[in-house]
Order: C-alpha cells, then structure tokens, then sequence
C-alpha cells in the first residue's frame, strides 16, 4: 500500500473545524478534538432547534390572538371556532399580526367571529 501524506488536506480540515467553533469557551475552540466534539453538538442542537422554533412561535401567536379575543369577550378557542364558521382562513401568524398592530382591523374580525357564532348556535 503506497504511502500517503495528507498534510494540506489534513491542516485544512482541522482549519475549517476550528473556524467553525470560533467563539466557543475555552478549550472548545482551541484544541481540535474539543473543537471537533462541540461543533458536533451544536449541529444537533441548531438542528432541533430549528424544529422547536416553530412550536414557540405558534405559542406565541396564539397567546397574542388569546389577549386580542379577551378584549373583545371571547377566549381564543370561541374566537377561532367563530372564524372557521364565518369563514375566514387567516392563520395565526397574521391573526397576531392583526391583534398587536391593527387593533380595528382585529375588533373587525372578533365581530364577523362572535356574529358567525350567534348565527350557529
């Protein structure tokens, strides 16, 4: 087996490594085995954070719209079944855009939402 010598391939991996952990605490991006072990963890934890960012901003929407709906009476639950049977296919994320900066435009769809649920029960 033919001898190899990997000395740019090897020092530009270990560069890139390092560059990727710059930053980090300590030993964490000075030494390549650490640099190495806590880039790793980081992937995972961007990776799964990328996920849990979704569900904290849904969180957050419906807390927006739940305080938009108890202004005008209603919890978020009664407000959305009065949207859906009105019609109305806002998601949420616009539905909290609407509560924190258009309140009139919002007091106009708790209206259409309490009127649409008058109407069905």
């Amino acid at each position: 087996m033919p001898r190899v010598k990997r000395g740019s391939v090897r020092r530009a991996k270990r560069k890139k490594i390092l560059a990727r952990t710059k930053g980090f605490y300590a030993n964490k991006s000075k030494l390549y085995r650490e640099a190495k072990l806590s880039g790793d963890k980081a992937a995972e934890h961007a990776y799964s954070g990328r996920r849990l960012k979704k569900r904290d901003f849904r969180r957050l929407w419906i807390v927006r719209i739940n305080a938009g709906a108890h202004q005008h009476g209603m919890s978020y639950s009664q407000f959305m079944h009065g949207l859906s049977t009105a019609g109305i296919t806002l998601d949420r994320k616009s539905l909290a855009n609407l509560a924190t900066t258009e309140p009139g435009a919002f007091a106009h769809l708790a209206a259409q939402a309490k009127d649409a649920r008058a109407a069905a029960a």
